[in-house]
């Protein structure tokens, strides 16, 4: 095992950083600042974070396989194009609660963008229960609904082979798994791969490794574990410098490398002077596994 070694790369503040995935035309992370209301980019070559301003809490962000990125704005799959600073709406969803959001989202194999909703939090993760849905947003621009009764959408992957869908929904304290169809993107079956413990608090966003391993950022837990969803055992876990760690993905070269982005939404004053890279990027070195690169949105 090589030495992790552990580096807060952007010192942002966000309020709920989110949703990396890293760009690797533009050698940069692309991540969220969901009640920051901002999409961001960190170049890993000027070691510089830029951000474009949006309407509503942004909550994940994609690559398009036609140039630029898709997002999940409020109830809105949404274009954007990053030079104009412009967004353009795709499809609308759970138009008929006004409280609800978008939370995590990502594409699968097949180019189809995958995301989830919630209620608007009262405080983190206080919210009105099972008010949010799974949907998918075809390459036709077309949205499917999987499923309702979600409490907080999160995490989301694929296994290697494609035949499973990895996903969480934060309040259940579990990492599920589907059966999943590469052809027509159905889920189905869903079963509990593994059950949080109490330390690990609450799971949050997720990703794959080239082993078919699952890690998993756990909020109010300061860490990202490493499952393997055929025994459900955890592996490793690696504790980072703040509470809020909130997701995962893997980048660089030659995705080596792992990016975890954290929040500071909920902390107050003598807890932010404890964790000052609160809502931070942070740049995991020498796990000695590499990542998936992302697929883009095909439509």
């Amino acid at each position: 095992m090589s030495s992790v070694q552990i580096e807060c790369v952007a010192k942002e503040g966000y309020r709920i950083g989110e949703s990396p995935v890293w760009d690797e035309k533009e050698s940069a992370l692309l991540c969220v600042d969901i009640t920051g209301r901002k999409v961001c980019r960190w170049s890993s070559l000027t070691k510089q974070a830029q951000a474009i301003s949006v309407d509503a809490p942004v909550s994940s962000v994609a690559l398009r396989k036609s140039g630029d990125y898709v997002i999940t704005l409020g109830t809105r799959f949404a274009a954007l194009k990053w030079k104009e600073q412009l967004v353009t709406t795709i499809a609308q969803v759970d138009k008929d609660k006004p409280n609800n959001r978008f939370n995590d989202g990502k594409v699968d194999p097949a180019g189809r963008y995958f995301a989830g909703t919630m209620a608007e939090e009262i405080r983190p993760a206080v919210l009105e229960r099972h008010q949010g849905s799974l949907y998918t947003l075809f390459s036709d621009l077309s949205v499917v609904k999987h499923f309702d009764q979600v409490d907080i959408s999160n995490g989301l992957d694929w296994s290697l082979d494609h035949k499973t869908f990895f996903y969480i929904d934060s309040l259940s304290y579990s990492v599920d798994a589907f059966d999943y169809d590469l052809q027509t993107g159905k889920i189905g079956n869903r079963r509990s791969v593994y059950r949080l413990e109490k330390e690990e608090s609450i799971p949050d966003g997720m990703c794959i490794d080239t082993e078919g391993k699952l890690w998993v950022a756990c909020y109010d837990g300061g860490r990202v574990i490493r499952l393997d969803p055929e025994t459900g055992r955890r592996l490793q876990t690696v504790k980072l410098p703040v509470d809020k760690t909130t997701s995962c993905c893997f980048g660089g070269k030659d995705y080596s490398e792992m990016y975890v982005t954290s929040a500071s939404d909920g902390m107050d004053k003598e807890w932010l002077s404890r964790q000052p890279q609160a809502g931070g990027i942070f740049k995991i070195t020498g796990l000695g596994v590499k990542g998936v690169p992302p697929y883009p949105f095909a439509g």
